[in-house]
């Protein structure tokens, strides 16, 4: 798997812009895709939501995996 700013990477933060998590779980990291999930879902209530929806964005995008 190639590294930062590959095409997988750019899809899987596509994918988390439009929930939270889902570039997480393209990538085959099911559990930051459920911490994501379900913190986006729960912190959305309060209006703090878009703090871990940007970071799953980011994650997603900056996820380099280790060899």
């Amino acid at each position: 798997m190639a590294g930062q700013g590959s095409a997988g990477n750019v899809i899987a933060a596509l994918c988390s812009f439009f929930i939270p998590g889902l570039g997480q779980l393209i990538q085959g990291r099911l559990l930051m895709a459920i911490i994501m999930f379900v913190l986006a879902a729960l912190l959305w209530i309060l209006l703090l939501g878009w703090i871990i929806h940007l970071w799953s964005i980011l994650d997603a995008a900056l996820f380099k995996p280790r060899i």
